[in-house]
């Protein structure tokens, strides 16, 4: 696997970790036995990256190869440069050291041909949602498409709307949550509030009330991991059922109330608005009923 850095001054292991949706434990021994290359040399877990660091991973040779694998597939949208999908709960989105199958990323190889300029373990992804995250996704089918349709990440011109179930009822209609996320200091696993972290900009609006939850549309300025959920929790309003966030009982293990409901971007090719929406999946749906 080979990986281009994009962020300036991270430490080694926490960008891996973060980038790889793996354990720091898992990341260290990689590092440790040498399986990690920076620019070409091994280097320890404390390196402070560069942008345009040239990153190799050599973890178990043997079993890195990303295969195709039949998945039943929900295509929203298909054509020669773009492909729509819309996620399932519990689907990685792709695959990482420690977990190479049963990934989207698996199942949209076995269906097409994907862009090969995001590295070898994220052919066509140009924005991922949590594996217990439901929703829309835009995959590219080339290199070109992929460019520009990340451009749009970039420039925040895309249209992403989500739909969230979160504790307590919120007395404002609306709202704006402006607080920075990094790495959490206590567990390298989760995301937090940090003030030494990237901005991080939420907006919400009231879509319904019940006794002891809210159903909330938002749409973010902004792509932080876990962004929503960090968010919501840190204005004590935690996504219903997050096994992660906010330390509220569960109501099953079918993962967070959270949504990716609409989305929509400039198409490569064509040059014109596409916009795509998703229903509340089943899951979701039947938690709501818990509240009513």
């Amino acid at each position: 696997m080979q990986e281009k850095v994009n962020e300036e001054g991270i430490r080694l292991d926490n960008y891996l970790t973060k980038t790889l949706d793996v354990s720091r434990s898992s990341v260290t021994k990689m590092i440790k036995n040498k399986e990690v290359l920076v620019n070409g040399h091994p280097v320890k877990a404390g390196y402070l990256t560069k942008i345009g660091d040239e990153i190799t991973i050599n973890h178990a040779p043997e079993s890195t190869d990303v295969v195709p694998e039949k998945m039943d597939l929900d295509i929203v949208y298909e054509d020669d440069d773009v492909l729509v999908v819309n996620k399932a709960n519990g689907v990685v989105v792709h695959p990482a050291p420690g977990h190479y199958h049963d990934t989207l990323v698996n199942g949209l190889l076995y269906h097409c041909s994907l862009s090969t300029n995001n590295g070898d373990f994220r052919p066509g992804i140009v924005h991922r949602i949590d594996a217990d995250t439901t929703g829309l996704l835009m995959i590219a089918k080339n290199n070109k498409a992929h460019d520009f349709l990340a451009k749009q990440l970039a420039e925040k011109t895309t249209h992403r709307k989500y739909i969230a179930l979160v504790w307590g009822v919120i007395k404002n209609d609306t709202g704006l949550i402006d607080a920075p996320i990094g790495r959490s200091l206590t567990d390298r696993k989760k995301m937090a509030i940090n003030p030494q972290g990237k901005e991080a900009i939420t907006h919400f609006k009231v879509l319904k009330r019940f006794k002891e939850a809210t159903l909330i549309e938002l749409t973010l300025e902004t792509g932080r991991t876990h962004q929503i959920r960090v968010h919501m929790d840190y204005i004590g309003h935690p996504v219903v059922n997050d096994p992660v966030y906010g330390k509220r009982k569960l109501i099953d293990d079918s993962g967070q109330c959270l949504h990716a409901k609409e989305l929509g971007f400039i198409h490569p090719s064509t040059h014109k608005y596409i916009e795509f929406d998703s229903p509340l999946p089943e899951k979701f749906i039947n938690i709501m009923k818990h509240f009513e």
